[in-house]
């Protein structure tokens, strides 16, 4: 059996990394990689906590945080799309604002 440290330093160690791709890099593509790490950073510590106190909450929750997940990227994939279509370049700093 794995110690419940073990698991959550996994998952620290995967927040701090996804907290710098989010802060430090400028392409939207990567910060949103690292917004992905971030949360599945999050459901392994949901996973490991459920199994270390013999519950499904955190199983359960880390299921619901995936569909967010999922309907998170399938937003921000439409709006890159049409981002692209409309500036041509992913760079956060070039994107200011977005026009209708």
């Amino acid at each position: 059996m794995v110690p419940l440290w073990w698991s959550i330093m996994l998952g620290v160690v995967l927040f701090v990394i996804g907290a710098a791709g989010v802060l430090l890099r400028r392409n939207i593509l990567v910060v949103l990689m690292s917004l992905e790490l971030l949360l599945n950073s999050v459901n392994i510590n949901f996973i490991a906590f459920g199994h270390y106190y013999n519950n499904f909450r955190g199983q359960i929750f880390a299921i619901f945080v995936i569909a967010i997940t999922a309907a998170e990227v399938a937003v921000a994939l439409g709006i890159l799309v049409a981002l692209v279509r409309n500036k041509s370049t992913l760079k956060v700093d070039d994107v200011t604002m977005m026009k209708g």
